[in-house]
Parts: C-alpha cells; structure tokens; sequence
C-alpha cells in the first residue's frame, strides 16, 4: 500500500503550465493579464496553481492567494481579496505604507489595522469603486519590483463584491505587473449562475488566457501512481484504476489511499472511496472533520470552542491521514473540497444544526471581543451558522447586523441579499423588531437601498412599494421619504414622466414649509429636469429648491440645485449667469468637502464647450480629474470628458489616452459615455465595423433614454455611419429618429443643431444621387431645408457652436441645390477653425476643395485639398484623409507643388469600354449600386449570394478608388459607365 496519497510528481499539465507561464512573463514585462482555469473537481486545478506559484517565487515575483467560500445563499464580501491581503497586512508588509491616504481609508474597511476607514457618506454610489482603486494601487505596489501574482481558487462561490472586482480589473489593469489567476469548476456553472455572465465577458478580452483541464492519458496516470507507489504499477491495476477514475488524478490516488490495489471490489463513486479514508480515523477525529466541514476555515480557538474535547490530537491525526491542511496562519481547512462535501452530505439534520449553531456562538464570541464586532466578514458568517442552525430569531438579528457591516464596506450585493433574507424571517419571529432594532419598513428600505446601489432599480421599486403600503396614511413625512427613493428608481429605469409625478406625489405630503425632505424631492426634481433639457422648468424648480435647502441648512440639496440651474443657464445662452452659478456649487463644494463638486466640474467643463470655450474647458476637466486623483474618487467620467474635448481639439492620441481601458464594468449611462467616445474615434480613423458594434450597443442600452446628451450623439453618428456605407434611407430615418425624441420634451437646442446640420448633409447627398440616376432632387432638397430652418432657430442669439453648425447646413444645402459654393464652406472653415475644432473644419475645407473644382478652380481646389489633408493627417483622421486622397486622384489634382500634372479625369470611351477595368458582371452590379439597391437586392436581381454581390462591390470600389457606394455611384454617372 502507498505511504502517502498525493503525488509528488507534477504529471500531465506541460503544456497548461506553458500556457500560464507565458502569462507570468508578461506579466513581469508589464502586460497584465487575467488567467481562468477550468476543470472539473479533481482535476488538478489547485496543484497546477501551486506549481505556478512554485515558479513564481523562483522567479522572484510575490504570490498571494485566496479562496472563494461557499456559505449556500450567504456570502462573504471579499472572501478571496481579503484572505489574500490579510497576511501581508498583518505582517505591516511595506506596501501598504507607500499608500495614499485615500486609498489607506478606502481599504481600511476589510483590512482593520490599516488605520481609519473613510467615514464619507455623501456618494455611496462611488464608495466601492473608491475601495476597488485602493485595491489595485496596492496591487499595483505589491507588482513594483518583480511583479505579483494573484490567484483566487473556486470563482464558481465567488460573491459578488469578488465578481464586481475582478470586472472592475479587467477593465484597469492597463501596465501594472500583475498577472490574476482563477479557477472554478464548469460542472458548477447552472444556466443561471452569476459566473457564466462574467465568464463570458471577461474570457473575451485579448489578454484573458483560458486554461481547460482535461483528463489524464493511461500513460500519465501510469507516471501519478508509479510516484505513489514507488514502483511501475502493474499493468492490471493501471488499466482498472484508469478505467474507473476516467483519469481523474484525485480519483486515482483517493482509490489507492482506500487500500484499493486492484485485488477488491472498486467503490462505486469517489465519494465511497473517500469515505472509506475517513472511517479510519479515530471518533474525535471524525467528529473534528465535522467541525471543519460546517465551518470550512478554523483556527484552534474556534475549533475549540465548537468542539467537546481538546481538539489537538484529532487535528493531527486527520493532517497525518493527509485529509486536513493547516495553512500559515493557523487556520485547518480540508485537503481538497471534494472531501468536505462528502463530510457535509453525511451529516444528519440533527448533527448539521448542532454543529453551526456550536460556531454560531463561537465566533460571536470571538466578534464581542474585536473593534467592530470583527466586520462584515465575521457578521456574515455568524448569521449564516444561525441561519443553518434554524434559530431563527438569532438568524434574523444576525442577518440584519451582517447586512449593515456589508454595507459598511460597499458589499452592497450581498447586503441585498441579507437584508432579503431578515424580511423572509421576519413574519416567523414574533419580537423581530426588538431583536433587530429597527421595523419592518426600514428593513425594507434597507433592501432597497442595496439593490439601488447594485444598479436593480426595478427590484429596488418593488421593496419601497411595500414599505409605503405598510406605512399608509400614519406618517406623511417618512412616506414622502420613501416616495422620493421610489422617484429615483423609476428614473433610473427610464420612466421619467412617472418619476416626475410621484416626486408631487411625494411634495403633496409635506407640510407647509422649509424641510430637509423638500429640499431633497426638489432638488432630484431639477437635476432630473436637467438631463432632460427642460430648461424653463428646472429653472423654476431649481430655484424652489436653492430658497427651500437654505431655509432648512441642507447645503447638499442646495448645491446640487445651482449645479443643475447653471446648467440650464447655460443651456439658455446665459453664459455669465450659468458660470457664476457652477463656479459657486463647485467652490463650495470642494470648500465643504461635499464630493458633489466633481460633478460639478463635469457638467462646467461641459458647459464652457458648448458655449464655444473650449480650452477654458479642457482646463475645468483637468483639475477635476488631479481632484479626483488626490482625493481617490472614481475619475471614468472626468476621463471620458478630457477624452472627448481632447477629440474636439484635434488632439486624437492624448483623446485615446484618456480614455479608461477597454471593457464593460460601466452599466447605464457610463456605457453610452465610454462608447461615445469610441465611436467618434472609430468613425475618424475609418474603423467602421467597430463603431457599429459599439452604436448598436448603445443605441440598445439608450432605448428608452429621455436625455438629449446621448439622444442627439448617438443619432448624428449613426447617420454619418450610414451615409458612409451609402445607405441615405438609414441615415435619414437616424436623423429622424432623433429628432422626434429630442423633440419630445427637449429644449436642447445645441443637439438639435448638430442632428438636424447632420440631416441637411444626409439629404445633399440624396439629392445628388438623385441627379445622378437622372431623378428629381426635389424632395431631398425640400427636406435639407426644413432641417436648415432648425439649425437656424437653434442658432438665435450668441450660440458660437450652433451658429458654426449653421454654416455647414448652408454650404451643404447649396450643395443639395447643384449649387455648391466655396465661399459658404470657407465661412464654416472659419467658424470651426475659431471654435478650436481642426477635424470639423478639415472636412469643411474637404469639401470647399471639391466646390472650387466644379466651379472650374482647379488650382484652388489643390490648395484647398491640400491644406485639409494636412489637418486630417495632423489629427489622425485617416478615414478623412484617405477621402481627400481619392478626390485627389479622380479630379488629378496636383496636392504636391513639385507633381507633375496628371493627365486628364478618364471617361467611358464611346464603344462603352470603360478606364478601370471592370468586368462585365462588375458593371451589372455597379448599375444596380447606382440605383441605391443593398447587396441583399443586388444579390436576388443577380441571382447571387449576398455575400458574393459584397465582394463585389469591395472590388468595384477598389478599382474607382473611392470609399463608399455614394461616391462609386457618383463616378459610375459623371464618367458615364452607367
């Protein structure tokens, strides 16, 4: 029989190692990297984790490591992340030193000793992403020197603090030396499991490396047992031991540790085989796996608080038997969690309910002795052992104070479900409320609260309902509370007319007078207002709002109502009023330490371009993102603000390096932003398959949006995207679209004008087309001048944006009339070029270029090209440089003053050859691409599949030099090849 259970030769996973090793290199070279390895239980995953963390420290790199913990429908916040850190900062390891005071506070709430945890409460919205940037700037010092490795075993009972962090580090991690590896088991992941979600989404990102373990060859099993065994086994038992675990290592040796050498009769499951291991042990012993099994993790206080017997010699004899580990800081877990599972399914009602109600007590003791009650991550514990011992009414106590703690370190998800699981107790406890300290309806509150914060505002509706139902008519005051909570959750879910009313709703119960409560409702109401660009009204409100907050001292309700009022004012051309407005909420702000100063920044910075400022702009954006770095605030927005004022400036690599790294940890309207700003950088260097994917994401999560902010954007670069590919009757019905949303409710007149400019150039292109195919233009030019007559209306007054958008709807609605006039695209050239915004000005020239040469200025039309080539390239604009490149070449302008002239724009000859080389079948589906069929309909007109009729409009456009079905059709018509 072996002497030992565990191989002590690495077997059968060279190339796994390779694979995870490559990711170490990296790593060390500044290329993070997020590694998942998965496997079924018994595969190997945890030895393989080991050897890569063996090469590690050979490597000189650090290793730390934590598990994720499986508590049924508890969770522990953080389980893996703080058993990771947890050494390192009890050991006063230097990193944590070098942090900075934010990040010091932020991690102080699941590391006490670190010193204070930030007591703010004024963005709870923000606190765990301010916690997530203290993490990985500790990461970050933890990887200075030769770089970290970080693994967290079993991501299938990861909680959703653990889950949220690790989106969150996929999406950051950008030069740090850091490489995360992960394992869970496939087999666990139900078609609703929370990781499977994630695991798409993350698996996808270029730097994920996904390792799959699969079984073990006959020959590699032969190289396990022979290692255990001291000898070749023979050819008998390898083959029965290979035919039985399938090879499954850990089936293997759990086999051969039963005393299985092939002579007997096998068990039928590995379950069987393990328990014959575990039946060996001595009554104390087994009752001591019990223990472990119930508690997962414990240390000797705990086991012997919960045990009957001093437990030091079953402790040894279960770590002899190879069953039990006990890790560097004194903690007793099971070998493998298979076992443990086999230890808990054995167990009786009676035994499982007396063993969790023994730690239960045991570690409540333990949390009455530390600061705290030892946090959220003891709390959550306790309430789970009385929850699974059914003493209910110490679950329902437990459940609440554990849902308070998880709170308290912005485990808001797992606070939901704690708090959820005291309303299911509640009914079955006859003194809930004294045993909880709170009632029913701020229990229920408590729960909404949570799922607000994890972005579930339907859910969050639903809790704040039944908490008013239950309150009636007894307390006006705590219902308009209520109602002002509920208000926020139907905004958030796009119901902005029912959140409007039910903010009334909640006004109507208020008495006369100044109050924290009005001032809260009214202020929502303004800033709700706002985003929609209901100017007249947020004014009158904001207003309310500013007189009501300073009556009743709430300086938060105040503030945030004369940010949303300079907005507005903005927003009217009022542009002294609207920055004396948001320079006071911003000073103020930052005077008070009231984190709302940095959304102040935001929507100043804003403002200032709009109202034509653009460098003042940049200059707000600036410090408020150094602001935010100092104070460890969450920077997404101020970063996606430098990045797309950058853009506007021509500044497109400073704009690219701006923007947060790639990734989806934003929901809502943080996506729409970050995708913005992708499009428009997409859209200029003419990568237009990635802006589709990203605008069709966008469009998909601003369905049901009423803020022309991502209305108006996402409508005129959809047009443009299909004014490109030559589809007008899409880019017409984007323009539309927007238009009749903005048009709502909106007084946004800004977005108006940058849709309905986008329109008029829509409807030119139509109605060149249709001279072109020999059509009447009418219609095209009927509608570019009702659009031009919006941009007008938008323009009144001292509107330096709207009134440069005004004159590009001139030029290109002469365009639309065949009258296309130099001197109107000169005057926007001008206008853009004053504003500070070289790429819209660049494409202004490039059409001043191609106006000169149909008036015959064929030297003018070579400076005017020239000139806009220049700025494209000097911006990045290669989608627009490239246009003006083929403009070049078909008109034979001479953009280089020492070229030679070109001969002569080719024409059909009269015999119908044409200059380009287009095979007949080529000029049949050019004719059916001048008459604006799709390749759909020139597929079925020419009985061909529609991605064949897609190659060969590629071709066509090849051979024409020419970038979009527009212009192939345009040049088929001028030189007459159809």
């Amino acid at each position: 029989m072996a002497s030992r259970v565990t191989s002590t030769t690495f077997v059968g996973r060279a190339a796994e190692l390779a694979e995870l090793r490559a990711g170490l290199t990296e790593a060390a070279q500044g290329r993070p990297a997020i590694a998942f390895i998965a496997g079924e239980s018994g595969l190997g995953k945890t030895r393989l984790v080991a050897e890569l963390e063996r090469l590690a420290r050979e490597d000189g790199m650090r290793v730390i490591g934590g598990d994720c913990v499986e508590l049924g429908e508890s969770e522990l916040p953080y389980a893996p992340i703080v058993g990771a850190l947890r050494p390192l900062a009890r050991s006063g390891h230097e990193a944590f030193a070098a942090l900075t005071d934010p990040a010091r506070a932020a991690l102080a709430q699941i590391l006490p000793g670190l010193g204070a945890a930030e007591t703010r409460t004024d963005d709870e919205a923000t606190a765990q992403a301010r916690l997530f940037d203290g993490l990985l700037e500790l990461l970050e010092l933890l990887a200075r020197d030769d770089g970290l490795l970080l693994t967290i075993e079993d991501l299938h009972w990861a909680d959703r603090s653990t889950r949220a962090f690790l989106v969150y580090l996929a999406s950051s991690l950008c030069r740090e030396r850091v490489l995360v590896v992960t394992t869970y088991r496939p087999d666990e992941l139900h078609r609703r499991h929370p990781l499977r979600p994630l695991l798409a989404e993350l698996e996808r990102d270029a730097r994920a490396r996904r390792v799959e373990l699969r079984p073990l060859t006959r020959a590699e099993l032969g190289e396990q047992l022979a290692d255990i065994l001291g000898a070749a086994p023979r050819p008998d038992l390898l083959d029965r031991l290979f035919s039985r675990s399938e090879g499954n290592p850990l089936f293997a040796e759990e086999l051969l540790a039963a005393g299985l050498d092939g002579r007997g009769a096998l068990p039928p499951t590995l379950r069987d085989a393990l328990m014959l291991r575990i039946e060996r042990l001595s009554p104390d012993a087994q009752e001591l796996l019990r223990v472990i099994a119930a508690g997962r993790r414990l240390d000797h206080q705990i086991l012997s608080a919960a045990c009957d017997f001093d437990p030091r010699g079953p402790a040894r004899e279960a770590v002899a038997a190879q069953l039990v580990v006990a890790d560097e800081e004194g903690f007793y877990s099971f070998r493998h969690a298979l076992l443990r599972e086999v230890v808990v399914d054995d167990l009786l009602p009676g035994e499982r309910a007396s063993l969790h109600l023994a730690l239960a007590r045991a570690l409540e003791e333990r949390a009455a002795s530390l600061p705290n009650g030892g946090g959220a991550y003891l709390a959550t514990g306790i309430a789970h052992h009385y929850l699974e011992s059914g003493d209910q009414p110490a679950a329902l106590a437990a459940s609440v104070r554990a849902g308070a703690a998880a709170e308290s370190v912005h485990a808001n998800g797992e606070a939901a479900a704690l708090y959820s699981r005291a309303l299911q107790l509640w009914d079955r406890v006859p003194n809930a409320e004294e045993l909880t300290g709170l009632d029913h309806v701020e229990l229920l509150r408590n729960a909404a609260w949570t799922n607000d914060r994890e972005h579930e505002p339907a859910r969050a509706e639903s809790y704040l309902r039944a908490a008013i139902a239950e309150l009636g008519d007894s307390d006006p005051v705590r219902t308009a509370q209520l109602l002002e909570l509920t208000a926020r959750q139907q905004f958030n879910q796009g119901r902005s007319a029912a959140a409007a009313e039910t903010r009334r709703e909640a006004l109507a119960l208020l008495p006369e007078g100044p109050s924290g409560t009005r001032a809260t409702l009214l202020a929502g109401m303004a800033k709700e207002l706002m985003l929609e660009s209901r100017l007249h009204e947020t004014l009158e409100v904001a207003d309310e709002a500013i007189e009501v907050a300073r009556a009743a001292g709430d300086q938060v309700s105040e503030l945030r109502a004369l940010d949303a009022k300079g907005v507005v004012l903005f927003g009217m051309a009022r542009y002294e009023e609207g920055e004396a407005a948001l320079r006071e909420a911003m000073q103020r702000s930052q005077q008070n330490d009231i984190f709302y100063f940095l959304s102040t920044h935001v929507n100043m910075a804003d403002a200032l371009a709009g109202a034509g400022r653009l460098a003042d702009a940049r200059k707000i954006a600036a410090e408020g993102l150094e602001l935010a770095a100092a104070r460890g605030t969450p920077r997404r927005w101020l970063m996606l603000l430098c990045a797309e004022l950058a853009f506007e400036a021509g500044e497109w690599d400073v704009a690219e390096a701006a923007l947060p790294s790639p990734g989806r940890p934003a929901q809502g309207t943080t996506f729409i932003n970050d995708a913005l700003r992708r499009i428009e950088l997409a859209l200029g260097r003419g990568d237009h398959d990635t802006a589709r994917t990203l605008l069709d994401a966008a469009e998909d999560v601003a369905a049901d949006t009423r803020e022309p902010q991502w209305i108006g954007p996402l409508g005129a670069l959809r047009a443009e995207l299909e004014r490109r590919a030559g589809d007008l009757e899409a880019a017409v019905a984007a323009i539309d679209n927007a238009l009749d949303r903005l048009d709502f409710c909106s007084q946004d007149v800004a977005r108006m004008a940058r849709v309905a400019a986008s329109g008029v150039r829509v409807h030119a292109d139509a109605a060149v087309r249709a001279r072109d195919l020999g059509e009447d233009p009418e219609l095209a030019i009927m509608m570019a001048e009702g659009l031009l007559a919006r941009v007008e209306a938008c323009a009144e007054g001292e509107r330096p944006v709207e009134r440069a958008f005004l004159t590009l709807a001139h030029a290109e609605l002469a365009r639309a009339r065949d009258e296309d006039d130099p001197e109107l695209w000169a005057a926007a050239v001008s206008a853009w070029q004053a504003l500070g915004r070289p790429y819209r000005a660049a494409q202004a020239q490039r059409r001043r270029a191609e106006a000169l040469l149909a008036g015959g200025n064929r030297e003018g039309a070579a400076v005017a090209a020239a000139e806009a080539l220049a700025a494209a390239s000097a911006v990045g604009a290669t989608w627009l440089a490239s246009e003006i490149e083929g403009f070049a070449l078909r008109a034979r302008l001479r953009l280089d003053a020492d070229e030679p002239s070109p001969p002569s724009a080719p024409t059909a000859t009269e015999d119908g050859e044409d200059p380009f080389g287009l095979t007949p079948r080529e000029k049949q589906v050019l004719a059916l691409l001048a008459a604006g069929r799709t390749n759909r309909e020139i597929g079925a007109a020419l009985y061909m599949a529609e991605k064949t009729a897609s190659v060969h409009v590629s071709r066509i456009l090849s051979k024409l030099d020419v970038r979009s079905r527009t212009e192939a059709a345009a040049v088929a018509h001028r030189v007459g090849l159809v």
